[in-house]
């Protein structure tokens, strides 16, 4: 059995949905008693968010390097980052990563095609949206990607913090979100739909939207749990 490495609290409300999806989804493959081991690396989600803002990559990438280092001192296996949005600076963290990583975009691209979509609308924060980070991974995959106008995802973005980043769903604002994304569904035929921010599945459930929902922490998870 490997040990696991999260770097979490990029937001903490959605490591712990990482924590017991692990457990769960790990117990469920083996059908025993057992429990994996895994190593948590919660950094500041405040500290990360300002080097994203600022565009200041590799900042972001040392932040990062440092708790994969973290985990590999602990005896982490190999590591994921338990957010979307530092994924934008996944390729070179990688190159100087001491541990194996697992990435949420790749698994999340390789769960569309192995479910045969064509068109998928993309939302999460604006960073996520506007880096193109789901974009371009999805098009090596011809897959197409649409993602909402310039003011949508400022609305998405406003949504998602403060409060769905500390857990709190506010009626009004999933029935907005709902209305953006059913929209561009529509409007666009698409297939599926990328929750691309690990907090999004507590807002958007299935049934919610006529396409297909890669919840990409679920996605996650079970990558992590098939690499224990």
């Amino acid at each position: 059995m490997k040990k696991a490495g999260i770097i979490g609290g990029i937001g903490p409300a959605s490591t712990l949905d990482y924590y017991s999806g692990i457990l769960n989804g790990y117990r469920a493959k083996t059908h025993d008693d057992n429990y994996p081991e895994i190593v948590i690396n919660s950094i500041n989600m405040t500290e990360m968010l300002s080097y994203v803002s600022r565009k200041n990559w590799d900042a972001l990438v040392a932040m990062l390097l440092k708790a994969v280092k973290n985990l590999a001192n602990a005896g982490a296996d190999f590591a994921a980052i338990a957010s979307n949005t530092p994924h934008i600076v996944f390729d070179k963290l990688q190159q100087h990563s001491p541990l194996p990583l697992i990435s949420i975009v790749d698994a999340t691209c390789r769960y569309a095609r192995s479910n045969k979509c064509q068109k998928i609308v993309v939302i999460g924060t604006g960073f996520t949206m506007s880096s193109g980070l789901y974009s371009e991974a999805l098009q090596k995959h011809n897959i197409a990607a649409i993602v909402p106008s310039a003011e949508e995802q400022s609305i998405i973005h406003n949504i998602i913090f403060p409060k769905l980043e500390e857990g709190i769903v506010v009626p009004e604002d999933k029935q907005r979100m709902l209305g953006i994304v059913n929209r561009l569904i529509s409007e666009h035929h698409a297939d599926a739909l990328v929750l691309g921010c690990t907090e999004l599945p507590l807002m958007i459930k299935e049934g919610d939207v006529s396409a297909l929902i890669l919840n990409t922490t679920q996605i996650h998870v079970e990558a992590i749990v098939n690499s224990i």
